[in-house]
């Protein structure tokens, strides 16, 4: 989860990823733990867009150690009808408002003059700051002096610290998916053990009514024959030998239930619960089924609600080298 936050003596920096590749990572990684990370999870992608200049030591350093900065940069249009620049995504690191004063403050003090105005279009489609431009501009050039001035190219400072079992402590991403991994695990025991406490006591309770039910005219006899209400679970206890929880479980049932066709469903529930009671007591015993439920619940929140990836990969090689100044 992305998250920033700060307490004393402690912050923590943790950037978006995209749910779809920490999935296949995290799969990955639960089948071979020798996996390449960076083959299903190539860099951070963030919700807002923008570009990640890839430069391939910051990002090993930032997947080992938890730590690093990432250089990001704003994504933009030129629209040469109307001869302006449009900015349609930002570095998570800023906002519109930091963006616009510094230009506006740019051109003020005769930094930057090839602009005539600037102002902010975010509306129902999304983000999008607008650079009216001077004839004759040159807009690449413009944006990038634009991008050395201003937060439109910007650096995200990642800083992985995570609680584990109460201790602060800075994980790269392969740690943190192993620790999660291993909570994951715990988790799915402990959801497994609750369910199968709970079929165990209903299995005891349609034992408890297999035995009634094979003479069920005693039971009501003995429950006739009782003076004193109080007295009819003992007296069931004692007439099948059944414990105070099943006489009880016995004793609430309706008249209109006591046929055939709800006896031989009850028989035929048993048998069921104890074929399912045998296979979670087998998957408790074994890793392997865990994990590979694990694996399962992942491709599941992958196909539920993954979506594609929106912060683009510029590898820096790539870029175009910046201009003299003249």
């Amino acid at each position: 989860n992305a998250n920033t936050g700060i307490a004393v003596g402690i912050a923590s920096n943790i950037c978006s990823f995209n749910l779809r590749e920490i999935c296949e990572t995290t799969a990955a990684l639960i089948r071979d733990p020798d996996h390449d990370i960076k083959s299903t999870l190539p860099a951070p992608d963030f919700t807002g867009g923008c570009q990640i200049i890839y430069d391939e030591n910051v990002i090993n350093q930032v997947y080992e150690t938890g730590r690093g900065s990432i250089k990001l940069r704003a994504k933009y249009v030129y629209d040469k009808s109307a001869n302006c620049i449009d900015i349609l995504s930002i570095p998570a690191t800023t906002t519109c408002e930091v963006i616009i004063e510094k230009v506006i403050d740019l051109v003020k003090q005769g930094k930057v003059k090839e602009i005539s105005d600037i102002r902010d279009e975010t509306g129902i489609d999304g983000l999008k700051i607008t650079i009216d431009l001077k004839r004759g501009i040159d807009a690449d050039k413009l944006m990038t002096k634009l991008y050395r001035f201003t937060t439109l190219e910007d650096s995200y400072a990642c800083n992985f610290n995570v609680l584990i079992a109460g201790s602060p402590k800075v994980l790269g991403i392969r740690q943190i998916l192993e620790e999660w991994t291993a909570w994951r695990t715990d988790s799915v025991k402990r959801r497994i053990f609750f369910v199968l406490g709970k079929k165990k006591e209903k299995l005891h309770l349609l034992k408890g009514l297999k035995r009634i039910l094979l003479d069920i005219d005693k039971a009501i006899r003995i429950i006739r024959e009782t003076e004193e209400e109080a007295e009819v679970i003992p007296n069931l206890m004692i007439g099948f030998g059944i414990d105070q929880v099943q006489a009880e479980y016995v004793a609430e049932i309706k008249l209109r239930n006591i046929n055939k066709e709800y006896i031989l469903k009850r028989v035929a529930e048993t048998s069921a619960l104890q074929d399912e009671i045998e296979d979670l007591e087998d998957t408790l015993a074994k890793p392997g089924r865990i994990r590979k439920i694990i694996i399962n619940e992942l491709e599941d929140v992958k196909k539920k609600y993954a979506v594609p990836r929106r912060t683009e990969i510029v590898y820096s090689h790539e870029m175009p080298e910046e201009p003299d100044e003249e």
